[in-house]
């Protein structure tokens, strides 16, 4: 098999996938001749935890057409700040490079039309990873939806919640910045969205979004009466509390930011409940669709657990899935955050956490419920990501779920988060052809001329 030859673009925590990735299990296919960091200091440390990867050259951030051509280039992995993918995914095509993007594909309209431009003009490929769709129990759901089992879909509930390890953690890096990561409607439910787009096979028309924050960030901590707090986690400062993130009780916290900080300042480790904060922490949504379904929608991201739920309902019955990812977050004598409970009974008392679980079941109209077998996993993302490297370096397999993405798939996953955005600042409904996407990126949305 041809060994390919990558560039990477961004070396912080989800490059490390990839770079394991290059360096063992797929050796054989493929190969990381260059990358870049807007810190130098990141790739040194990879290259400490990939010993197989080499030595690949660096180059700038902003040279990377130069790189592309250079290094003679196949595939260019995109894993920088979200704001950024869409030049270095337009850099890469317009360079002669496939582009590997991690979602979201975009966080702006603009983004979407600059994207569709580069595709239809160099006829190259861009695949986004939606690793969820690889999850075993996902994809159960998907084979049942197939099935007709339930009929013609009618309605979705969508509920997702992000605990106060996992969603705190979106409040202390950069995408607490809207203007960097497009908030958690295109940061973090892109994934949700892509998911019910691919279970019911149809494709969004009109949002309406209401949320806010309401949790975190200054105004509500004072609004607690929570009182003076230190700037960051890493402090032996006596004010640091249960929220707060200590980057030094983590070898690849340590290693990725609080070691790097020196090269740029940038800080991992905010006080979630600090000024600046400009994304939300609650959302819901109304998403309809072109064949005639809706979706309600909601995230929350200071749960006390996590997981999520699903319901499709259809002409002939209704599925259910039920997941919890994470059943509590704990803290041991340390005060340090202990996010899986099992592993520590003692921090639990006389009741039991929620234990991690996941149950699929389906009910037919004037028959029983019954629950669907789900196939065992492991690894991150439901199993999801083991898969997905499979098919994103030795190439797609056959697969009737279809569950391998391209630009397309990524496109239609964020608009919905792009007009739900636009929903919450003008108070109204928004339809996806009221997008400014451009005709290639109207195409790619669904969007009827």
């Amino acid at each position: 098999m041809t060994r390919l030859r990558y560039a990477l673009v961004g070396t912080g925590s989800r490059a490390q996938m990839y770079l394991d990735a290059i360096a063992t299990t797929h050796a054989d296919v493929a190969e990381l001749v260059a990358w870049t960091d807007t810190n130098p200091g990141r790739q040194e440390w990879s290259l400490t935890q990939h010993p197989g990867l080499g030595t690949p050259a660096s180059f700038a951030p902003d040279a990377l057409a130069e790189a592309v051509r250079e290094h003679h280039v196949d595939r260019v992995i995109i894993t920088s700040p979200d704001f950024t993918h869409a030049d270095h995914i337009v850099t890469a095509l317009d360079a002669g490079a496939d582009v590997v993007v991690e979602k979201p594909l975009t966080i702006s309209e603009e983004g979407v039309r600059r994207i569709a431009e580069a595709t239809e003009r160099t006829g190259r490929n861009v695949t986004i990873t939606f690793n969820y769709r690889y999850s075993p129990r996902n994809s159960a759901l998907k084979q049942l939806i197939d099935s007709g089992e339930i009929g013609e879909v009618t309605s979705v509930h969508f509920e997702w919640v992000l605990d106060t390890a996992h969603g705190a953690d979106y409040f202390r890096r950069w995408h607490r910045d809207k203007d960097r990561s497009g908030g958690l409607l295109i940061h973090k439910a892109s994934h949700h969205f892509d998911l019910v787009n691919w279970w019911i096979s149809d494709v969004p028309t009109r949002v309406f979004a209401s949320g806010g924050l309401r949790f975190y960030g200054a105004d509500n901590a004072a609004l607690r009466g929570l009182g003076p707090r230190p700037e960051r986690g890493t402090t032996d400062s006596p004010l640091r509390d249960r929220f707060s993130l200590d980057l030094r009780t983590d070898p690849t916290w340590t290693g990725l930011y609080l070691d790097q900080e020196q090269y740029d300042g940038y800080l991992r480790d905010r006080d979630v409940f600090d000024a600046g904060i400009t994304i939300e922490d609650n959302l819901s949504l109304v998403v309809d669709y072109a064949a005639g379904s809706t979706m309600s929608y909601s995230l929350n991201a200071h749960a006390p657990w996590e997981g999520y739920t699903v319901a499709i309902n259809g002409t002939l019955g209704r599925a259910e899935l039920n997941v919890v990812e994470r059943g509590a977050v704990l803290i041991d004598e340390q005060g340090r955050t202990v996010v899986d409970p099992s592993a520590r009974p003692d921090l639990v008392g006389s009741e039991p956490a929620r234990p991690a679980s996941e149950h699929l079941n389906v009910q037919r109209h004037f028959e029983s419920a019954r629950e669907i077998p789900i196939p065992e996993a492991a690894g991150g993302h439901g199993g999801g990501d083991a898969m997905l490297l499979r098919d994103v370096f030795l190439g797609a397999q056959p697969d009737p779920l279809g569950r391998t993405a391209d630009w397309t798939d990524g496109v239609r996953s964020m608009v919905v988060g792009l007009a739900g955005n636009r929903s919450l600042a003008e108070d109204r409904a928004v339809r996806i052809s009221d997008l400014e996407l451009g005709p290639a990126g109207a195409v790619a949305a669904g969007v009827k001329a």
